[in-house]
């Protein structure tokens, strides 16, 4: 008998993977959590019915929301990540030397313990001594730590259930004031295609609080529409501005200094959405 795992992505959609083997499932105080092995793309995160990371894809999305600001901004020493308990982001960011401390600011413990125990290519760099781990909400840490971070990355899940205060206006100006006088935030902003309203939003939010204001694009194939934008919101630093001889080759699968640049030049159509809130 086969058995396969169906995500519905939209009330039209979905994306359905063979599964070789369940590993793992359990409610959290906050969700639920299962994880799969699947043919096409190995072991696989899955919170609340939703796919937020496997082991064949995962390089994109956690090198686009890490590398991208930390080379915008000239010397990021201490980084938070919101969210993001699976540890790819963390591992992303301590490939950088100047970074000192690194932050991951997880609300559900489960999801840090089970991927350390099945996702350890992944969760790796949480055992650097530099990576320092807080289960804690994020909203509340971001209130109370004011002009101490350099970078701060939100790595959410999506603004459903404990996730939908990261996409307020409130939160963002949190993260303004928890952010150093040139500092730089970014945070993962859902499909074109799909999240066209919430995509204006969060960049109006965002206006009305950073000067500085983009939106980025890659391609994570498990992700609905398989197009995902990132917005960041930047205190002082330009990311089209970075010289690329500032960009350092860190061995990545996707993100390189052609691609950084590449990223911000948005298709017409995702362009016209930034266009309508300025």
């Amino acid at each position: 008998m086969e058995l396969w795992f169906t995500e519905k992505q939209t009330e039209d959609l979905g994306i359905t993977c063979k599964v070789r083997k369940t590993l793992h499932v359990e409610k959290s105080k906050f969700q639920d959590i299962a994880l799969i092995d699947t043919n096409q793309f190995g072991r696989m995160l899955v919170l609340d019915g939703t796919i937020q990371t496997t082991i064949r894809d995962e390089f994109v999305y956690h090198e686009m929301i890490s590398h991208v600001p930390l080379f915008t901004h000239p010397n990021p020493r201490r980084v938070a990540v919101i969210g993001g308990g699976d540890g790819g982001t963390i591992r992303e960011i301590l490939k950088h030397k100047s970074v000192e401390e690194a932050f991951l600011v997880e609300i559900d413990e489960k999801v840090v313990e089970l991927a350390r125990r099945f996702l350890p290519e992944i969760s790796v760099a949480l055992d650097d001594s530099r990576a320092k781990v807080c289960i804690e909400d994020g909203i509340e840490f971001v209130k109370n730590h004011k002009n101490e971070f350099d970078v701060i990355i939100v790595d959410s899940t999506d603004p459903v259930g404990p996730a939908v205060g990261l996409f307020v206006k409130e939160f963002y100006q949190s993260i303004h004031d928890a952010l150093k006088e040139d500092g730089i935030f970014v945070a993962q902003t859902e499909s074109p295609f799909f999240n066209d309203e919430l995509i204006k939003s969060v960049y109006r939010d965002v206006q009305s609080v950073f000067p500085v204001v983009k939106v980025y694009l890659c391609n994570v194939p498990t992700y609905p529409s398989g197009m995902w934008c990132f917005t960041m919101g930047s205190k002082k630093f330009d990311p089209i501005e970075v010289p690329e001889n500032k960009i350092k080759d860190l061995d990545c699968k996707y993100y390189c200094k052609d691609i950084h640049k590449a990223a911000f030049a948005l298709p017409p159509f995702v362009k016209k959405l930034v266009e309508q809130v300025l």
